[in-house]
């Protein structure tokens, strides 16, 4: 396996407040993607933390967890630390916002047992698939359709025999409405970046 392969890390943010000092972020890069939320603290959780421990006197302890893994294994590392921890969302410890807001409505009246850390899973998957869809879009000016998406990144559907995409259908969907992909006004099924 090439060097390249094996460039990510997954790493922790740490409150030097806290002795020890505790991971209040865990997450998974290359280079110097571990200090880069120091350099540009933002209006999230983790970046009101980071300013919180600034305007203390401290500086943010970045640790590398693991280092010289593939991509696919940083991302199951990542995931399975962020479930072990718990987000602020989920009663844990970390500001990490894996599990977005409106999780499990619907289900009333269903005892539907969720794992530990299939959400998780499910959301790092997600950002993983917007993220190529954003790219093919980036790569497309003119915009992508259903099925350019279906067709250039290999998600088609055969359930009984039919086409029924609604993997990538539900992605355009929320990357409209969080506002990174528009509607190409003359043509209702084709979206673009914004």
């Amino acid at each position: 396996m090439r060097d390249a392969e094996r460039s990510y890390y997954v790493y922790a943010l740490k409150d030097p407040r806290t002795n020890p000092a505790k991971p209040f972020y865990i997450g998974k890069g290359t280079g110097i993607r571990a200090w880069e939320h120091d350099l540009h603290a933002d209006e999230t959780p983790k970046g009101q933390r980071i300013t919180e421990i600034r305007a203390s006197g401290f500086e943010i302890v970045e640790t590398k967890l693991v280092e010289s893994l593939t991509e696919f294994e940083a991302l199951k590392l990542e995931a399975e630390l962020i479930t072990a921890f718990g987000t602020l969302t989920t009663g844990g410890i970390l500001t990490n916002s894996v599990v977005p807001g409106g999780l499990g409505k619907g289900l009333r009246g269903r005892n539907l047992v969720i794992p530990s850390g299939a959400i998780e899973k499910a959301q790092f998957g997600l950002k993983l698939l917007k993220e190529a869809v954003l790219e093919l879009a980036l790569a497309n000016k003119v915009g992508v359709t259903n099925s350019d998406l279906v067709h250039s990144l290999g998600l088609q559907s055969d359930y009984k025999g039919g086409s029924k995409d609604y993997l990538t259908w539900s992605l355009l969907g929320i990357l409209m409405r969080e506002g990174k992909l528009k509607r190409v006004e003359k043509k209702k099924h084709q979206a673009q970046t914004r």
